[in-house]
């Protein structure tokens, strides 16, 4: 069961719900949940279980991932970022490409602002 939502308001606050949801879902220990932990590399989650964290993120944020994410976002950092600013939370992050922006924008309003 994801963590619950309610006080998720900022970047900040949803990097530590994610930090949670994967630390509870794959049992990795937190001291290694930092930002610039890359998520197969340091992590060693495997495409599979990066997906179950997304389809967490989408349902619990009531967001939507375009195809081609795991190609633009590496690190636990970028992916709270990309997540962050599809729920409006957040700027656009510079390291999202302009071609996967404009598929983001496209099913997720939210970012637009």
């Amino acid at each position: 069961m994801p963590p619950p939502t309610d006080d998720v308001t900022n970047w900040m606050h949803l990097f530590r719900w994610i930090v949670k949801l994967i630390r509870d879902e794959f049992d990795i220990d937190e001291a290694r949940l930092v930002r610039a932990a890359v998520l197969e590399g340091d992590l060693g989650l495997s495409i599979e279980q990066i997906e179950e964290v997304l389809d967490q993120l989408q349902k619990s944020f009531h967001l939507r991932f375009p195809p081609g994410i795991l190609d633009e976002v590496l690190k636990l950092e970028e992916l709270c970022m990309l997540a962050a600013w599809l729920a409006g939370m957040f700027k656009r992050p510079g390291f999202i490409g302009d071609g996967f922006a404009v598929s983001c924008i496209a099913s997720n309003p939210r970012a637009a602002v």
